[in-house]
């Protein structure tokens, strides 16, 4: 029973990674690449290389190769071992730039993206990207990037690593205003790449002033995609603190701990009102398993005594690592 559970555990994290990167990948197809915009990290990199080379290197093309010089860089310096499932992110993420762009039909992103103006696009790709990464780090992927150099940094410098990631976004983005970039034609009621005479797509060189604004909606985009992100990882990693007092404290520890597989402790208590000694169980537990706890509670005492209360943090075994 507990081997069926590890396994459908494990292609369940597997699943959501890949939707992560999905849902990430889709949130530049759709939203950000049609419209040149730049972000932070890797991506941003790789869009650029894309716009000044007129679409000749892909951006998925160059998301591959820049990640996997920085993994190596990484294993290299640090000796660290990257996972099965930061390896495929990366994989899928560079697989999926390459080909969504071409697989969107131009009416979806003429009528979403285009007809919706630049802001609009860079708070639908921001909210994209960060549920998307969120959602691959919750479940042990990684799109690696500008955190790897963060780290290298860190090792012989002494600052944080999210100084140096912002340091670098902020750089990248600004970078913009001195590649050039191009943007194709487009037809303004279909959306559809307009064509020259060797049927390839029309091109112009973007404005200067255009740079400007592209630079200041990618520093919205960084600060949206940051925003969204955060609040994915703290919201599913939420824990709760739980008191339990009930005459059945050994039943209940025993579903807890063999059922639900979470720490029980007992604690010795005295009820002041009736001056009687009892025991007062203590749980920690994600705030998503609460329900599921709460029912195994009530089948076994319906008149257990209850006290839920959210923490800002649980370090430990089965749930975070206090890092160095």
């Amino acid at each position: 029973m507990a081997l069926q559970k590890n396994a459908l555990t494990l292609v369940k994290e597997w699943l959501l990674v890949t939707l992560g990167i999905l849902i990430y990948t889709t949130g530049w197809a759709l939203f950000l690449i049609p419209n040149n915009l730049v972000g932070g990290g890797v991506s941003g990199i790789s869009s650029m290389i894309q716009y000044a080379t007129q679409g000749t290197i892909q951006m998925g093309y160059s998301y591959f190769v820049i990640n996997a010089i920085l993994v190596v860089a990484a294993i290299v310096i640090l000796g660290m071992g990257f996972g099965a499932k930061t390896i495929y992110a990366i994989i899928l993420a560079s697989v999926a730039l390459r080909f969504l762009p071409g697989l969107i039909p131009d009416s979806i992103i003429n009528t979403l993206a285009l007809q919706n103006g630049k802001l609009m696009s860079v708070l639908m790709g921001g909210l994209m990207a960060g549920i998307g990464i969120g959602m691959s780090i919750s479940n042990g992927g990684s799109t690696g990037g500008t955190d790897i150099i963060a780290l290298i940094y860190t090792k012989y410098h002494n600052v944080s690593p999210g100084k140096v990631i912002l340091f670098l976004d902020f750089i990248i983005i600004t970078s913009s205003l001195i590649v050039p970039s191009y943007v194709t034609d487009v037809d303004p009621e279909t959306g559809a790449a307009l064509l020259g005479a060797d049927g390839k797509p029309l091109t112009h060189l973007m404005p200067f002033a255009d740079k400007i604004t592209t630079v200041v909606y990618g520093l919205i985009l960084v600060t949206v995609n940051s925003y969204v992100l955060d609040m994915y990882i703290s919201g599913s990693q939420q824990s709760v603190q739980l008191f339990i007092l009930s005459s059945q404290y050994e039943k209940i520890a025993d579903a807890i701990t063999h059922e639900l597989h979470r720490g029980v402790t007992v604690l010795d208590g005295k009820g002041w009102y009736t001056k009687q000694d009892t025991k007062v169980l203590m749980v920690l537990t994600r705030k998503t398993d609460l329900n599921l706890l709460l029912r195994h509670i009530k089948q076994i005492d319906s008149s257990a005594f209850l006290s839920v209360s959210s923490v800002n943090g649980v370090y430990g075994k089965g749930f975070d690592t206090i890092k160095k």
